[in-house]
């Protein structure tokens, strides 16, 4: 039986990776490594560090990337992208050029017996005001409009500028190790999802960590590390979900 993999946080385009280009491609090299046995293939969001889709223009560069996903979309495999909290303005390019399925919001499937919470993890379990008033600013329909009239050279500048400061702020629990089952909010949001929905594993990015946590309820709660540090990514194969570390070498 063919297999599901699951990767995120990739982070393309970072001013903080040294090597932007091998950073790309080793993301290529996994896709390549997995392209014979993958069924399907889920990007949990934030694969960009920052992506705006103007009407005409794309961001620059991942040219790799987007050509690799091409490739696997063409040879049949199914590739679902779910927006996170650096990359949720597409538009339509990755849908209509690469062939992605965008997904906005989690989503639960159901794949070999299971059931899998899918989501990229941000807005899920916070309910900070910061959190809350960025995310509102973020989807509101408006305000994409008025960025969209920015120059794409200062738009995504400020895009990436605006990303690196603030991974560097300090106390930013986004990018801080494991809390602990009381402070986790993708834990706390787990906990607190209705038992009628029967969810056996959730499976989430964001938080940059590698989590494998199973609840009293007998579901597990999933985070899948990232791609930008840690180049990790998840595997369901014959019902069970487990975590891999890519290791190949240049």
């Amino acid at each position: 039986m063919k297999r599901i993999y699951f990767v995120s946080d990739a982070h393309l385009g970072s001013r903080l990776v040294k090597d932007p280009r091998e950073h790309e491609k080793k993301l290529v090299r996994w896709l390549d490594s997995i392209k014979d046995d993958a069924e399907a293939l889920y990007l949990l969001g934030d694969m960009f560090d920052f992506w705006f889709e103007y009407k005409t223009v794309v961001p620059k560069g991942f040219t790799r990337f987007l050509g690799k996903l091409g490739e696997l979309s063409d040879r049949g495999i199914k590739i679902h992208y779910f927006t996170g909290n650096h990359d949720m303005w597409t538009f339509g390019y990755l849908e209509q050029e690469i062939g992605l399925t965008v997904h906005r919001r989690p989503e639960i499937v159901d794949w070999n017996g299971k059931r899998l919470y899918l989501a990229h993890g941000d807005r899920l379990g916070d309910h900070s005001k910061s959190v809350m008033l960025i995310q509102t600013i973020f989807h509101n329909k408006i305000c994409q409009k008025l960025f969209s009239y920015v120059p794409p050279r200062l738009g995504l500048g400020f895009g990436l500028g605006w990303s690196k400061s603030n991974r560097q702020k300090p106390k930013r629990n986004d990018y801080a190790g494991y809390l602990g089952e009381d402070k986790e909010c993708l834990v706390r949001y787990a906990k607190a999802f209705p038992d009628s929905a029967k969810v056996d594993i959730f499976v989430f990015g964001h938080r940059h960590i590698l989590l494998d946590l199973m609840l009293k309820n007998d579901s597990r709660v999933c985070i899948i590390g990232d791609w930008f540090t840690q180049f990790t990514y998840g595997i369901f194969e014959d019902g069970e979900f487990y975590l891999e570390h890519f290791e190949a070498e240049n």
